[in-house]
Order: C-alpha cells, then sequence, then structure tokens
C-alpha cells in the first residue's frame, strides 16, 4: 500500500499523531509513528515524512523558516487549514478515525472518560462524548508541548499533570483547543491557576494573587508559594502561551 496515494483519513490519522508528539520525536524509532504505520498498513518511512511535511504547514516551524517539502505541504495544508478553523471537528473527527482502526468504537476507547454518561441520550450525549474526547487530546497536545514537565515546577509523572486553560474551556469556544491556550501545571498550580490564585505575566512570570499573599507567614506559602514568586515559566517546545490570553486570565480570573 505504501504507493498508494494518501486518503484523506490517513491525513487526517497522521495529522492526528503529528499534534500530539512531542517536538524532536518525528522520527523511525518513535513507538507511537511505527503503531500509526502498522495501523494504516503504510511504511514507518512514509508516515515519519508525513509528519515532517505537517511540521512545514506549522506556523511555529514557517517562523524558523522551515520550508519541508513543498509537494507534501501541499497535500497537508487543507488539513492544517481544517484544524485552524474548526478545531473541534477535525480533532473529534481524527480521533473516531483511529478507534476505528484499533477495532474500537469512541465509547469502548474513551470508557474511562465516558462510563458516568452511558444514560444520556441523542445528542445531549454527543454534545458530552465530543467534549471530554477533545479534553483528553487537548491535555496530550498541551504535555506534549512542555515535554510532559509542569511548566512552573519542572514536574514530570503524568497522573500529577494538567493541561491548564487560561481562557476556560466555557468562556472561548474558538480557542477551546488552540495549544497558545494551555499551559502544563502539576495539580497543585493548576487548581491555583484555574481558581486565580495565580496568575503569568507578558513576560511569562508567576504572579501571587493577595489571597495567597496574606498567608506569608505560614509555613505552606513558604514550602509551595513564596519560591515561585516572579518565577519564570519553563518555556515549551512550539506554541508560547499567547500574551492576549495571559491578560485575559490577569483581567477576568486573577485575583488583584
Amino acid at each position: 500500500m505504501s504507493g498508494e496515494k494518501w486518503t484523506r483519513e490517513e491525513m487526517i490519522l497522521a495529522f492526528n499523531l503529528y499534534i500530539k508528539l512531542p517536538f524532536g520525536k518525528m522520527h523511525k524509532k518513535t513507538p507511537e509513528i511505527i503503531e500509526l504505520a502498522n495501523l494504516m498498513g503504510r511504511s514507518v518511512n512514509s508516515v515519519t515524512l508525513r509528519l515532517v511535511n505537517f511540521a512545514s504547514c506549522d506556523p511555529y516551524h514557517q517562523n524558523r523558516g522551515v520550508k519541508g517539502m513543498i509537494g507534501g505541504q501541499k497535500q497537508c495544508q487543507p488539513i492544517w487549514d481544517e484544524f485552524a478553523n474548526n478545531r473541534e471537528a477535525l480533532v473529534f473527527e481524527s480521533e473516531r478515525i483511529l478507534a476505528e482502526k484499533q477495532n474500537q468504537t469512541i465509547e469502548t476507547k474513551f470508557n474511562d472518560l465516558l462510563f458516568d454518561i452511558k444514560d444520556l441520550k441523542g445528542e445531549t450525549k454527543l454534545r458530552e462524548v465530543k467534549t471530554r474526547v477533545n479534553q483528553n487530546v487537548f491535555r496530550q497536545i498541551v504535555l506534549a508541548n512542555y515535554n510532559r514537565q509542569c511548566a512552573i515546577t519542572g514536574i514530570d509523572v503524568p497522573d500529577l499533570l494538567f493541561a491548564s486553560h487560561i481562557i476556560p474551556w466555557a468562556a472561548n469556544e474558538q480557542e477551546r483547543l488552540n495549544p497558545e491556550n494551555g499551559i502544563c501545571l502539576s495539580a497543585l498550580y493548576d487548581k491555583a491557576f484555574d481558581k486565580g490564585l495565580l496568575g503569568i505575566n507578558a513576560d511569562y512570570e508567576v504572579l501571587l494573587s493577595t489571597t495567597l499573599q496574606k498567608n506569608k507567614g505560614k509555613d505552606y506559602f513558604v514550602k509551595y508559594f513564596a519560591p515561585i514568586e516572579k518565577v519564570k515559566l519553563q518555556m515549551p517546545q512550539k506554541y508560547l502561551p499567547k500574551r492576549e490570553f495571559l491578560e485575559w486570565h490577569l483581567d477576568c480570573v486573577f485575583e488583584k
């Protein structure tokens, strides 16, 4: 099959993997690439090359002057544009296709995310399924962007890491799955950021709210908050937190 033209479904599967892979893992020894090649019945080299084509469509790499292979880029650009214009629909479609290739349904594959909504019906259920699946993919994208480490502490235990939305999921539909709207944070700081107890300024430095500052004499403040004040975030591999989103969080969520 390696010589056959790529179908739209195959292009979407390659894109799905591209957005989840940490930078620097687009080579033929990466287990995820080998696994996808086997699922698709294509060579590992072919899939790796397609990921490189997607890299040439990525604005991050374009800004670095990476050209890629023009022929392959032309095939990939429509998928990239579709993602830019309608992230939620394309991400969900990519997960549905991937589950199908793995001989599963979305509901069986993501049973641990969906077990409590089995009694929902129709559009209500579909909407909830899409939301949870897409949130799961967003987490994978953000963790990959930060090399699976907390941007404040460097903690690299996946079970302790969250993809923290800068502008909350419910507040801006268009930016829900934008990698520039996510920061990888460990549990304590994810919660503090979500509740406005932490902020991040335009220089990517951590700010502490007045509520936290009132606890300066307490042991937990000395241990967990004093050391991170004005600390600069560990920079992600590709997508920096968008400054406009950080400003929105400071204006609308952060406790001055």
